[in-house]
C-alpha cells in the first residue's frame, strides 16, 4: 500500500538521511573499542554501540540499494549526465548492486563479530541458521557484484567482491575449524568489527565522493584507502593479541 505523493525517490532520500545519522554515530563509536583499553567498560559500551549502529546502518543501506535498483535515474538525478556513471545500468551496478553487497557485508561482519565475543567459550553456537544464512547471502552478493563488474566493465567492483569471498571463507573456517586456538575468538572478533568499519568507511568515502567530486567516484585510491588502513589495524591487533598470549604463557 503506497502513500499518495510519496515516491521511491522520497523513500530513498529518507533512508539516506537515516543512513547518514546512524552511520556517522557508528563511525565515531568505531574508534572507542579500536583505540581504547581492551576489555574495559568503555570498550564494551563503545563496541556495543558500534555494532548496533552497523546493523541499523546496513539495513538502511539495503533499502537505499533496492530503491536504486527500482529507479536508478530518479534516485540519482545529479548523475544523469555523468560521462561514466550516467546510464541506468551503471547506476544499478554501483549504487544498487554494489551498495547492496556492502550493506550485507557490514551486517554480516557486525553480527559475526558480536557472536564471536558472545559465544567465545561455545563456538558451535555461532553455527546458528541466521549466522550461516548471512554467510550464504554474502557469498551470493559478492558473486553478483563480480558479475556486475563484468557486465558494466568496471574491474573495481570485481576487486571489491574479493573482500566478501574472503570474509565468508575465514568466517566459516573459524566456525568449523577442528581445534582453534583458545584466543582465536578474540582475533576473529577484532577482524569482524574492524572489517565492518572498513565497509562503512569505504561506502562513506566512495559514495560521498560522488556528490562532492563525481569525477573521482571510480578512483581506485579512494576505495582502497579505508581497506588499507583497516587491514593494517587488523594485522596490528592480531599480532598484539598473540604476542600477549605468548608472553603470558
Amino acid at each position: 500500500m503506497s502513500v499518495p505523493g510519496f515516491t521511491i525517490p522520497d523513500l530513498f532520500h529518507l533512508l539516506v538521511a537515516c543512513h547518514i545519522v546512524t552511520g556517522a554515530v557508528g563511525l565515531v563509536a568505531f574508534w572507542i573499542p579500536v583505540g581504547g583499553r581492551k576489555g574495559g567498560k568503555l570498550h564494551r559500551s563503545g563496541g556495543t554501540l558500534f555494532t548496533a549502529m552497523m546493523l541499523v546502518t546496513g539495513t538502511f543501506a539495503v533499502g537505499m540499494s533496492l530503491c536504486t535498483l527500482a529507479a536508478p535515474i530518479a534516485t540519482h538525478p545529479h548523475l544523469a549526465h555523468h560521462p561514466d556513471l550516467g546510464s541506468a545500468a551503471m547506476l544499478r551496478a554501483i549504487f544498487g548492486w554494489m551498495m547492496l553487497y556492502l550493506a550485507i557485508l557490514t551486517v554480516n561482519l557486525a553480527w559475526y563479530g558480536w557472536l564471536c565475543v558472545r559465544h567465545k567459550r561455545a563456538r558451535e553456537k555461532g553455527r546458528s541458521w541466521h549466522n550461516l544464512g548471512l554467510q550464504a547471502l554474502l557469498l551470493v552478493a559478492a558473486a553478483n557484484c563480480a558479475w556486475q563488474a563484468f557486465l558494466v566493465g568496471v574491474p573495481l567492483l570485481g576487486l571489491m567482491s574479493l573482500v566478501g569471498f574472503a570474509t565468508v571463507a575465514t568466517n566459516l573456517y573459524y566456525l568449523y575449524k577442528p581445534a582453534p586456538d583458545p584466543i582465536e575468538w578474540l582475533a576473529e572478533h577484532i577482524k569482524a568489527l574492524i572489517g565492518a568499519g572498513i565497509s562503512v568507511y569505504t561506502a562513506f568515502f566512495a559514495f560521498g565522493a560522488v556528490r562532492l567530486l563525481p569525477e573521482a567516484a571510480l578512483t581506485p585510491a579512494l576505495w582502497a584507502t579505508p581497506l588499507t588502513i583497516g587491514l593494517g589495524l587488523i594485522l596490528y591487533h592480531r599480532r598484539a593479541i598473540y604476542r600477549r598470549t605468548l608472553h603470558s604463557s
